[in-house]
């Protein structure tokens, strides 16, 4: 499977409200698969973050700038005939437009409220406060048919998560 994935060189782009497990899956993706891996979060303005752990959700101005530097990352790693994973909540369509590519799948880490609530309230190393969890959510936008895309129920362990990614990549063909 591992040289079937490579030859088409995907680009994943692993998303979903703050603390669903985007760096934990994208970085076990990213050991298990020896793909790059970028955190979208370490693509912030120094701005954002601090307007993110004041406790105020980010806007679409905000977004912008920090989207354009992911999707550059991405498109380099497209130029280079390179796999690789990148973090992005990519809560919008629109931003998922923004970083939309032919070899561009969206891996949606989905949980409920609940579940990932209480993720993000045992989670200590992380400037997003719990509060903005409830912001997240209600600008969270469905995937469409048309978005090349994975989604996945985050209730399993990050191992049993990462082998479904896998397993649905395999399928779409990657």
């Amino acid at each position: 499977m591992t040289t079937e994935i490579a030859q088409k060189n995907p680009v994943l782009v692993v998303m979903g409200v703050s603390g669903s497990g985007k760096s934990t899956v994208g970085g076990m993706i990213a050991g298990a698969m020896g793909w790059d891996l970028q955190e979208g979060d370490d693509l912030h303005p120094q701005a954002n973050i601090e307007k993110m752990a004041a406790g105020h959700p980010l806007c679409d101005e905000d977004r912008w700038p920090w989207l354009d530097k992911i999707a550059r990352w991405i498109t380099e790693r497209a130029d280079a005939g390179e796999p690789g994973i990148v973090t992005c909540s990519a809560l919008k369509r629109s931003y998922r437009d923004v970083l939309r590519g032919d070899n561009v799948v969206f891996v949606h880490l989905a949980g409920s409220r609940d579940q990932i609530g209480q993720r993000l309230t045992a989670r200590l190393d992380h400037y997003m406060p719990p509060s903005l969890l409830d912001s997240q959510i209600s600008t969270l936008e469905p995937l469409d048919p048309d978005e090349q895309a994975i989604i996945v129920d985050v209730g399993g362990s990050p191992a049993v998560i990462v082998e479904e990614i896998l397993r649905r990549l395999e399928t779409l063909g990657y």
